[in-house]
């Protein structure tokens, strides 16, 4: 059996539209965020077993005015974005290459996330195996799951990172096979 991941990411936050790395801090969707989410349930027609969501506010609410009345929500926290320490809520101005192996000041590096999100992925595959999961949240949790369940490297997955070219879509589709593949 398998387990199949469609993943999403939250809506549009005042950080994003600011060029701010949120991290670990809540973060507020923004009007075009708001709207963003609220158009994802009229989009998305696929039905899921289980719905889970960073632990992060953005994500939560995001999840919230997309599903809500539909799906229970379960928060989780390994499914926060990568915790930029004394740069949360900062000017992105760094290139998240430097924070593969590297913590960043007072936070996590990107490889501390994939642990998180194999640890994660493995409970997903244990207790939700031939089930379809939807998940909310947000861009070091989905490129820990392109590195581990696509078997890139984290250079070729931030390279190829659809938030460079702003190819957003309604949701990407992951498959976990077995844990040892993870």
């Amino acid at each position: 059996m398998v387990v199949k991941i469609t993943y999403f990411v939250h809506g549009t936050t005042t950080d994003n539209e600011d060029h701010k790395a949120t991290g670990w801090a809540p973060g507020k969707l923004s009007e075009l965020g708001i709207q963003q989410s609220i158009d994802l349930s009229k989009i998305v027609k696929d039905e899921f077993d289980a719905l889970f969501t960073s632990d992060l506010k953005r994500a939560i609410d995001s999840a919230k005015l997309a599903w809500n009345d539909k799906y229970d929500i379960i928060e989780e926290m390994r499914l926060r974005e990568c915790n930029y320490g004394d740069w949360n809520e900062k000017k992105k101005d760094w290139s998240i290459f430097d924070f593969i192996s590297n913590k960043y000041p007072n936070g996590e590096s990107y490889k501390d996330v994939e642990v998180r999100i194999k640890n994660f992925l493995n409970f997903l595959k244990n207790n939700y195996d031939g089930k379809h999961i939807a998940i909310v949240a947000h861009q070091a949790p989905q490129l820990a799951i392109q590195v581990l369940l696509e078997k890139k490297s984290w250079e070729i997955v931030i390279s190829e990172d659809w938030r460079k070219t702003k190819a957003w879509q309604p949701g990407w589709d992951y498959i976990i096979t077995e844990k040892s593949n993870i």
